[in-house]
């Protein structure tokens, strides 16, 4: 079941842009901004979804394929919660093409692999932002066993540690169709919520990402709908729908 809501607009990133400038942050640049309302609106969502759980605290965003928008959406949702007070960590959980670091200007010499491999303690790397209430751990440098890291002991301990330190914790991770990662993610996590992009995704790769973390038992929250702009509309931009619910 969804829920539709109004198209909003972001400014197109390529994926290799956005991973040497990160995303656009329009919830703390333009906090006003129509987008931002919808953003808050998504925020909003995800904790409706979540309140049917024992627990709704470390929420995983992903999508089936890359340069889909989910590190925008995931930043600025990560955002929103801390403008809203909580405390919150965005790591970034994908260790192959990772953005964060430099959204949030990291030099990313150290992060989640350097804790993973025993090199690093996580209070020692997590880093506060620009924005209130708001630290992140950044990816560390890229491995050569992503998977093998992720499924370890230590990152379901990184986790642990997070859940007693944060009010929410917000993953950025690897697209479900590239790699195995998300599934061996999906049991550490509370919620998962889905990025499609509408003009981009094919329909059969969105029904075998949601059959692939269903088969991973992964409580899925709903999808985010990216929607492209229709010829004539303003800047270089992007609509966005929102939508929550039960996948079926």
């Amino acid at each position: 079941m969804k829920f539709s809501l109004d198209r909003i607009f972001l400014r197109h990133k390529v994926d290799e842009e956005t991973q040497k400038n990160g995303v656009m942050l329009v919830t703390f640049a333009e906090p006003k901004h129509a987008v931002a309302e919808q953003l808050r609106t998504v925020k909003t969502n995800i904790e409706f979804a979540g309140a049917a759980l024992d627990q709704c605290q470390v929420i995983m965003f992903t999508s089936s394929a890359m340069s889909e928008g989910k590190s925008t959406v995931a930043a600025n949702v990560a955002v929103t919660w801390a403008q809203a007070g909580k405390k919150v960590l965005l790591i970034d959980a994908d260790l192959r093409r990772p953005t964060i670091h430099a959204t949030f200007r990291k030099l990313n010499l150290e992060g989640v692999t350097t804790i993973l491999t025993g090199k690093t303690k996580a209070d020692e790397v997590a880093e506060e932002t620009f924005v209130k209430n708001l630290s992140v751990l950044t990816s560390g440098p890229v491995p050569p066993n992503p998977s093998e890291l992720l499924n370890s002991k230590r990152m379901g301990n990184l986790l642990d540690w997070a859940r007693e330190k944060y009010d929410i914790i917000v993953l950025d991770a690897p697209p479900v169709l590239a790699v195995s990662d998300v599934q061996v993610l999906v049991p550490k996590t509370d919620g998962v919520v889905v990025i499609a992009n509408m003009g981009k995704t094919l329909k059969s790769d969105l029904k075998r990402t949601v059959e692939v973390l269903k088969l991973a038992d992964a409580k899925i929250l709903g999808a985010v709908e990216r929607i492209k702009a229709k010829r004539g509309d303003r800047g270089y931009g992007y609509g966005y729908g929102y939508g929550y619910g039960e996948s079926k």
